[in-house]
This record gives C-alpha cells, sequence and structure tokens, in this order.
C-alpha cells in the first residue's frame, strides 16, 4: 500500500477532564450524565450534529420493555424511564402494554435528540463536542492518557482520567492498539424511510399487505432477503417509520464497507418507494412520499471487545443472576441472518420462533417446557471491563458477548443501563483511585440504586 508521510506536529488540549466518553448516543449520554452527577467532569464527544445515536440520528424510534417478560415486574428504570417521561410531557411518545415482545415505547426521534441536549446542558460539569470524530488514541501502559478528535477547530486533544467507549464500534480500543474481536457472521444493518401515505394506500386497499409488496419472490422489481416492520411517529399525522431494508456482509467499522452500506441502504430505501406507489396507483391512492431518511444507517453490530466476562446466550436465555449485574432485560434473542432474509426469536419461555424469507413463521422450541421461566436476564458489569486497559470501560453494543447474547442485549434498553453503569462505575473507580477492574460489585450496585436504577 502507497503511504504519504505526515510530520510530527504539536496537538493543542481543547480540554482536561475526569472522563472523556467517546460515542454520544443514549448510551454515552447516560454515562455521561451519571458520572457528572456523581462529581466528575466529563467531556462527551460525538461524531454527528446531535446526541441519541441510532435512536435520533438512524431514527430507530421505538423502546423495549422496561419490565419482565410477563408484565408483572419492573426491571429498567433511572435514565431511561426517565426521558421517556420528559418525552410524554410534550406528546412525543406513545406507550403500550408492559408485556409486549415488540417495543413498550415509540417516541419522535427529533424530539428526543432535543431533549438529551437539554438533560445534557442540565449539568455543569458536562462538555459536549459535536461534529468531532475520534482520531487518536495516546496511551502509556495499561492507561489512555488522552483522545485526539478532530472537528471543525482542527485536530485537538482531551485529556482525561478515565474513558468510556460508547462508540459502538469500540473506536477508542481499536485507536489504542488493542484486538477486538468479530462474530463469524454480523447481524446486518438496515436503513429506515420516513413515508408519508401508507395510511391512505391501507384505507384504498384494505388487502394491501406491506410484506407481499416489497419482497413478492414473484415479483422481479421486489427487494431480496429483507424483513420488514413498521412503526408510528407520534402526533405526526399520516408519517410512518418503515424498516425494510437490509445490507447483507457489511462491517460497518470498515469505512469503505460503511461507505457502500449506506448507499446501497438508500438504494433499498428509494426501491421501497417505488413499490408503494405502483401499489397506490393500483388502489387510486395517493402516492405514498419519502419524506425523510436518517444521518445514519441504523448498525446492529460490528466490533466486540475482550473483557473479563463474555455474556453467553445460554446465561441469558436461562435468566443467569449475576453478583455484579448492572443492567436487567426481556427483550428476547433476535438474530437476524446474514446472506438471507429471514430470523430467529428465542424467548426465555423455552419457545423459538422463525422467520423464513417469506417472512412465514415457524413455531418450536429451544428447550423443553419447564415448570418455572425466568423473566428477565441480567447483564454483569465484568462484559463492560476490558482485559487489555486499566482506566477504561465499554458501553454498548461493543460490549463482550457471544452471538446470542448479543442478539438480546443488544437493544436500546439494555444499552442504556450499561452506559449510566460505566459513568457511575468510573466515578467509583476515580474516587477511589483504583483501575475499572477493581470497583466493588456491591457498591457499585447501591450507588446505582441510590441514583434511581433498578438494581435485582
Amino acid at each position: 500500500m502507497d503511504t504519504l508521510h505526515e510530520p510530527a506536529r504539536d496537538i493543542p488540549v481543547a480540554a482536561e477532564c475526569d472522563l472523556v466518553v467517546v460515542g454520544g448516543s443514549c448510551t454515552g449520554v447516560f454515562a455521561a450524565i451519571a458520572a457528572a452527577r456523581r462529581g466528575l467532569s466529563v467531556c462527551l464527544v460525538e461524531q454527528l450534529n446531535q446526541l441519541g445515536g441510532t435512536a435520533t440520528a438512524s431514527m430507530v424510534c421505538v423502546w423495549h420493555s422496561l419490565w419482565d417478560t410477563v408484565g408483572r415486574r419492573q426491571v429498567i428504570a433511572g435514565l431511561t424511564s426517565q426521558v421517556m417521561e420528559r418525552l410524554a410531557t410534550r406528546g412525543a411518545v406513545i406507550e403500550q402494554g408492559r408485556d409486549n415482545p415488540n417495543w413498550q415505547y415509540c417516541f419522535v426521534p427529533a424530539e428526543l435528540a432535543c431533549e438529551l441536549d437539554v438533560m445534557v446542558g442540565e449539568q455543569a460539569r458536562i462538555r459536549t463536542f459535536l461534529h468531532a470524530r475520534l482520531a487518536a488514541v495516546a496511551v502509556e501502559g495499561r492507561r489512555v492518557q488522552a483522545v485526539v478528535i478532530e472537528d471543525k477547530s482542527g485536530r485537538r486533544a482531551i485529556r482525561a482520567r478515565a474513558v468510556v467507549d460508547a462508540s459502538g464500534d469500540a473506536d477508542v480500543l481499536r485507536r489504542a492498539g488493542v484486538a477486538l474481536r468479530r462474530h463469524e457472521v454480523l447481524q446486518p444493518p438496515t436503513t429506515a424511510a420516513l413515508v408519508a401515505g401508507l395510511g391512505a394506500l391501507r384505507r384504498a386497499a384494505p388487502g394491501f399487505d406491506l410484506t407481499r409488496t416489497l419482497f413478492d419472490p414473484a415479483d422481479p422489481q421486489a427487494l431480496r432477503h429483507g424483513f420488514v416492520w413498521t412503526a408510528p411517529v407520534p402526533g405526526a399525522g399520516d408519517l410512518e417509520l418503515v424498516f425494510g431494508t437490509r445490507v447483507h456482509g457489511a462491517d460497518t467499522s470498515d469505512a469503505d464497507a460503511l461507505t457502500r452500506a449506506e448507499v446501497e441502504g438508500r438504494a433499498q430505501v428509494r426501491r421501497i418507494t417505488d413499490l408503494l406507489r405502483r401499489q397506490a396507483a393500483a388502489a387510486g391512492a395517493p402516492p405514498p412520499a419519502l419524506a425523510a431518511i436518517p444521518a445514519r444507517i441504523g448498525i446492529r453490530e460490528t466490533a466486540h471487545a475482550d473483557c473479563l466476562h463474555r455474556l453467553t446466550e445460554q446465561e441469558v436465555l436461562h435468566g443467569v443472576r449475576f453478583d455484579d449485574a448492572i443492567a436487567n432485560g426481556s427483550y428476547r434473542v433476535d438474530i437476524h441472518a446474514q446472506g438471507g432474509g429471514g430470523l430467529t426469536f428465542r424467548y426465555l419461555d423455552g419457545r423459538e420462533v422463525r422467520f423464513d424469507e417469506r417472512q412465514q413463521a415457524h413455531l418450536g422450541r429451544w428447550r423443553a417446557p419447564q415448570a418455572v421461566d425466568p423473566t428477565f436476564y441480567q447483564v454483569p458489569y465484568r462484559s463492560l471491563v476490558p482485559r487489555a486497559l486499566d482506566n477504561l470501560l465499554v458501553a454498548g453494543r461493543c460490549f463482550d458477548a457471544d452471538p446470542g447474547a448479543f442478539g438480546a442485549v443488544r437493544v436500546m434498553v439494555n444499552c442504556n443501563q450499561m452506559g449510566e453503569a460505566a459513568g457511575t462505575a468510573a466515578a467509583l473507580a476515580l474516587g477511589a483511585g483504583t483501575a475499572m477492574a477493581a470497583v466493588d460489585p456491591a457498591a457499585l450496585r447501591r450507588t446505582l440504586a441510590a441514583d434511581g436504577a433498578l438494581v435485582i
């Protein structure tokens, strides 16, 4: 490979802080808020123009249940429930059943982005860097000393005593030269589409079937290897979010692959729009319109950190309890097939539902029935603690899990809790002068509970 030499240069230090959080998703925002509430000065670095990550920039507007699988016990609270309560006061949330396996909250992504600005602004100890991309990491021994960003002001450094890598792709670890792990098969990313006019089409054609329209194998114009679901936009009339694209074989932590995935995702969105317009013309309905596309494709999976514990699918499905648990969840194991159109759901009660490429459901079981089923699972703190560095935690989808466990825990309500726990643990570690691995799990759980998280 041809190379270009870049002369050595001095990098101005833009800030010095206790904690730098790289990645401004809800995971990263909640890490920053939790740390600031505990007295740390925090720098929050986000590469896009808004906070919220997948929930805002990718327009994935649903959060799953905060309750156990039977809707009898709340298992998630803290900042996740607080932000939904705040959006509810603005009429920006639809809430449905506690035990719904698909979602509990549907919200307006733009409202969430604005609310996160407000929540961060309430913390005087947080300084936010938007349009700032991680460029390099300075490491001495087993500790990160600083991160280097590139933004409109150029190349700048942020010195910090501790780091939370909430980048999703484990970018801090990668820039620090730490080896990462990738599953053999990555779950494919999806580009959302905000569509106007689907309601009118349904009214004009009572037999309209969105799945058949988009994936009819007899139609040469139809999409291949996809899976579609939709979500309303609260208060937005006949606007609906459609999630029907899949980009297979894309490791979006690679720059060229990410570019190809973004272009391919938008191409599939346009095909969806054309297929809907064709159906509308046949039904005599107004043509549906593509109202908006996301700022970034919705990424399910890239790289994982090698942490003190790798969460397994069996631990999730059997509801194993951990003495260092920092998050609870009830979302099913959800594995999107790479290279095909199907997906598989596995439930804590032993059921398995496999959808083929025509979205036909095939019912089965991954285990025999038993007298008592678990109704939630847990994520241990150890799955956020990388082996390689002493003052860094991961939070969000780069945490350590096998493919099945990741298929359940990757959803936002679970990742949110990881962020809240990581920010809290950073405050405890810096207060005690210890490495992240030496944080007392009992003290961490007590502190999370005191701050409003549900610790079980």
